[in-house]
């Protein structure tokens, strides 16, 4: 598959609420991420203690309301980015890098659920 899904996000307006919530209900492990070009954000990965389906995270909402979202793996985010809005989309997150993690980027389809986008080459920490 060209461009799998590999990663669930909770986006919530109480992130440290629902860690507790979806660690006490099923039984994951919870551990908090320092984002250090981001050290007020409340960013959780989540270990499913399972081999089977795909980790995640929990963290803070970007506009006030709950969501669950997830991330598809993509060889250049902006053509990306720039085809969904050419379908309908709208960009929510422009292409974000953060040092020695990850690069991504988030846009809604045209009914308004939120799709994040990876790249598939994480960036070299500064």
């Amino acid at each position: 598959m060209p461009n799998p899904v590999i990663h669930f996000e909770i986006q919530s307006t109480d992130a440290e609420k629902s860690q507790a919530f979806f660690e006490d209900v099923f039984g994951w492990e919870i551990n908090s991420a320092p984002m250090p070009s981001m050290p007020d954000m409340n960013y959780a990965i989540v270990d499913t203690q399972s081999d089977s389906g795909i980790g995640g995270g929990i963290g803070p909402s970007f506009d006030d309301q709950s969501h669950v979202a997830f991330y598809i793996a993509v060889d250049d985010l902006q053509a990306t980015l720039d085809k969904a809005v050419e379908a309908g989309g709208q960009v929510l997150m422009p292409v974000t890098v953060i040092p020695g993690a990850v690069t991504i980027a988030f846009f809604s389809d045209p009914t308004g659920a939120p799709v994040g986008l990876v790249a598939n080459e994480m960036p070299q920490a500064e």
